[in-house]
């Protein structure tokens, strides 16, 4: 089955060795199992509870996969949607939007398709989980269920 006509039925690619589920088949990654706890090791609880809050903003928008690898932690549906590097003081995290979003809280942004940009955030206290950053994590969901994928065929179709 062709990775397209895969999408379409919602069927996902397994990796073999690691067991991680991707929307591509053959997806470039790094296998391996990490602990969530591995990557709060000796930070404060502040960091803690900076990434925890991200996490029960970003399930309020339908069911994720927290995923822990080497350097980072994944929110996943079909795709990863957001990443965390969680440092000494502060979480370095990002989204990914279907459009370039320009916003003084980015520190960078990196498009790498037409409708998969990369926009780069670090926050350092709890409170800048907001309400700001909660609709970048429900449009970022949208993205990780790949229905800006879906929108930008029916839109391709009426044309």
């Amino acid at each position: 089955m062709s990775d397209a006509s895969a999408h379409k039925r919602g069927s996902m690619w397994r990796c073999p060795e690691c067991r991680r589920q991707f929307a591509n088949r053959n997806q470039s990654h790094a296998c391996g199992r990490y602990a969530l706890a591995s990557h709060f090791e000796g930070k404060p609880p502040a960091v803690r509870a900076i990434f925890d809050k991200l996490l029960r903003v970003a399930r309020r928008n339908g069911p994720i996969t927290v995923l822990p690898e080497k350097t980072r932690i994944a929110f996943h549906v079909q795709m990863s949607f957001a990443a965390f590097v969680i440092r000494r003081n502060w979480v370095d995290g990002h989204v990914v939007l279907a459009r370039r979003f320009v916003n003084p809280r980015f520190r960078r942004i990196e498009t790498f398709s037409p409708r998969n940009h990369l926009h780069a955030f670090r926050f350092e206290s709890v409170g800048e989980v907001d309400t700001e950053a909660s609709s970048w994590l429900a449009e970022a969901y949208q993205v990780g269920q790949q229905r800006h994928l879906i929108y930008a065929a029916l839109a391709h179709r009426d044309d």
